[in-house]
């Protein structure tokens, strides 16, 4: 059994959440600078199974795509170019990043991590991950 990977596309940096192989878990895994996305993911691949992407769709509350929606649909192309055997699901990311805020401040974090966009960013992703996993496995 595969893992499900989910990424918080990002215009600086990528957020990456993964299950464990039995898809019961969603778990943060990183945050890569975005134009080493790509290289991460073919080493990630090379190591452990993965059984599809999960990538974040960046809409406004009212649905309309966000500003940055267009970057992360060519981001989400690339990444069906790159891994072709790999299925690749969208996922709404509305509020995820206030979310993750949200459960870095309630963590009790220090000021310094509270303000770790790294941080926020790996969390985020986890928050989509976690989406798409009630949407589809529970």
């Amino acid at each position: 059994m595969g893992r499900v990977l989910a990424l918080d596309f990002g215009l600086k940096r990528t957020g990456i959440a993964v299950t464990d192989p039995l898809k019961i878990i969603a778990s943060g895994l990183t945050t890569v600078p975005t134009a080493e996305v790509m290289a991460f993911l073919e080493k990630y691949c090379s190591e452990e199974e993965v059984e599809c992407f999960v990538v974040g769709l960046p809409l406004h509350p009212d649905g309309n795509p966000a500003q940055i929606a267009a970057q992360a649909d060519l981001f989400a192309e690339q990444l069906r170019k790159k891994f072709p055997e790999h299925p690749i699901f969208r996922q709404d990311e509305r509020y995820t990043s206030n979310d993750a805020k949200r459960i870095i401040l309630q963590s009790g974090a220090k000021k310094q991590k509270r303000r770790d966009k790294a941080l926020v960013d790996k969390v985020a992703a986890a928050l989509i991950l976690e989406q798409y996993m009630e949407a589809n496995f529970w």
